[in-house]
């Protein structure tokens, strides 16, 4: 699943007539980035979530055929948070284990490997989440989990080794029990309680990884990838 119902508040004029997925970067949409690296991984089967300017997305996506993928789609009107808007999809997820991912980022992660966790997920019911973290960002210094072999866990005030939640991540369908299609709910309680359960596993990736929360970091990212693919 693609997270792409966010309002893109931050990333105002830009995103007054255009949803932040598909601001451009490089000459390509930032949901395609996202496609395009989850279709080279085996990802073909994805949902998208919408709300603000949704129907551009599903205009300019479509059935996903020209990018080599299946699309299906949940539009959400008003806005759900992360947990809702996944529970209101769950129906198109089905029952198996999933991945997630936000439609407003730029990486470079292999998604490939997270296919391995998604099948250990599947016969595990005490795996309940997998996280992908990655260095602090200036905008975000403070990190949000730190990773001890293998598990993320709710780091102590002024832990050192922090880490901040890249937005990948798995998900077993029932760590969302209790969450009513329609209702609004965040992510991160659940996971808070599923990390003091010792149920969620995570790992770090160091490479290449752009939350674009802004018009220059959009700017700056545009001139990354078109130098990179000019030279």
């Amino acid at each position: 699943m693609i997270l792409a119902a966010g309002l893109g508040e931050r990333m105002r004029p830009l995103t007054d007539h255009t949803p932040k997925p598909l601001l451009m970067a490089g000459g390509k949409p930032l949901i395609v980035w996202q496609i395009e690296r989850l279709r080279r991984a085996g990802f073909t089967d994805l949902v998208i979530n919408h709300a603000h300017l949704g129907m551009q997305i599903e205009t300019t996506l479509g059935d996903g055929a020209t990018l080599g993928v299946r699309i299906a789609w949940s539009d959400e009107g008003t806005p759900l948070e992360t947990a809702g808007g996944i529970v209101k999809a769950m129906h198109l997820l089905g029952p198996a284990p999933f991945m997630v991912s936000n439609g407003d980022v730029y990486t470079e992660f292999d998604y490939a490997r997270l296919v391995p966790i998604l099948a250990d997920m599947a016969v595990d019911p005490a795996h309940q989440a997998h996280l992908v973290l990655v260095d602090n960002p200036p905008h975000h210094p403070q990190g949000d989990f730190v990773l001890e072999h293998g598990t993320v866990a709710i780091p102590p005030t002024h832990a050192v080794g922090r880490l901040t939640f890249s937005g990948i991540g798995c998900y077993r369908p029932e760590l969302f029990a209790g969450i009513a299609p329609g209702d609004k709910a965040r992510l991160a309680p659940l996971l808070h309680k599923a990390m003091l359960a010792g149920q969620v596993t995570g790992e770090h990736y160091a490479g290449r990884w752009e939350d674009v929360g802004t018009p220059q970091r959009l700017a700056d990212l545009d001139t990354e990838l078109r130098l990179r693919h000019a030279a």
